[in-house]
């Protein structure tokens, strides 16, 4: 699972029949495109960097197929991709039509491979992890998750300077967190539950509580508490909106905007998530990116997004640390 099942919308698309193979041509996971929860290739954006999106998302819906519903083994597949991924950078042509078209778009961006090998490295942790002990560990997960596709947009562009990937990182994670905690009823259906055992822990909530079909008051406090934990990641990325100009501005309005809408969803539903994941009107999502493109306008916003990401770079690289430190010293 990764970051493309972005969550403004109902439950993520399944894969389209005979789109789970390796030899799927990215033609078929395209079609998928328009059913998807987010616009994969925003039409504000110039038909040339529109084409370079498809490639990113039909690599990204390629690689969660696989991860997600391929027959046979999995990791096996996995790593067959993982290897034909490589050649790409090697100097040669890959044999897989879907990495055919992403070498088009590394070549022409010249993107590097490492956001592309986290994506594959994520749906292999996806075969071996069913359960996230701590907060930590689960945006651990993200950073091969989401934070991959965050950085190929930018590289498409050519703006992934270290204070925008950061930022960056701080949005897709969000908008992951915002995917899972819409999602329980569904992961839980495929065997997982990302919400961190930690808090169900403190929450009191049990593996049971999560099947049942209207959540219980813990469900809900815990889900009002994860609601509000990722809304905080996601306004420490959102000050990424003022530090791009033009079409990518509005872009990634829309991205931030379908995020807050899709928490704001989950709170609308009186966080309760059991019987489905709760759905973002268009309208809502609408009013949501224009907020968040009005605060990216603001006075002092180029100012306040430098300070945020020197804030995250900080909070990323000690975060951990810091955290087990101050539990250590209670």
């Amino acid at each position: 699972m990764t970051a493309i099942d972005a969550p403004t919308g109902p439950s993520r698309t399944p894969a389209p029949s005979g789109a789970t193979g390796l030899s799927t041509p990215p033609e078929h996971l395209l079609r998928a495109a328009p059913a998807e929860n987010f616009p994969v290739s925003p039409i504000v954006l110039p038909a040339a960097v529109r084409a370079h999106f498809n490639a990113v998302y039909a690599f990204s819906r390629f690689v969660d197929n696989i991860g997600d519903e391929a027959a046979g083994d999995r990791l096996a597949l996995l790593d067959r991709l993982s290897e034909d991924l490589s050649v790409i950078w090697a100097g040669g042509e890959p044999e897989l039509p879907v990495l055919r078209l992403v070498a088009r778009t590394v070549h022409a961006r010249d993107l590097p491979a490492e956001p592309f090998e986290r994506l594959v490295e994520a749906n292999r942790q996806d075969q071996r992890v069913t359960r996230y002990e701590t907060f930590d560990d689960l945006v651990r997960y993200c950073t091969l998750s989401a934070d991959p596709v965050g950085r190929m947009v930018l590289g498409v562009y050519g703006l992934a300077t270290p204070d925008r990937v950061v930022l960056s990182d701080r949005v897709c994670t969000a908008l992951q967190l915002a995917e899972h905690w819409q999602d329980v009823a569904e992961d839980l259906a495929a065997g997982r539950i990302y919400l961190p055992q930690e808090d169900l822990d403190t929450f009191g909530v049990t593996e049971d509580d999560l099947r049942a079909r209207v959540a219980s008051p813990a469900v809900r406090h815990l889900m009002a508490f994860e609601v509000s934990r990722a809304r905080t990641v996601m306004d420490q990325g959102a000050p990424l909106i003022s530090t791009v100009s033009g079409r990518l501005k509005l872009a990634l309005a829309g991205f931030v905007g379908g995020g807050r809408a899709a928490l704001d969803a989950i709170r609308r539903a009186d966080y309760d998530v059991l019987g489905g994941p709760p759905k973002a009107p268009k309208p809502r999502m609408a009013r949501f990116a224009l907020v968040a493109l009005a605060q990216s306008a603001a006075p002092g916003a180029p100012a306040a997004a430098r300070t945020a990401a020197a804030v995250a770079t900080t909070t990323s690289a000690t975060g951990v640390a810091a955290r087990r430190a101050l539990e250590e010293g209670r």
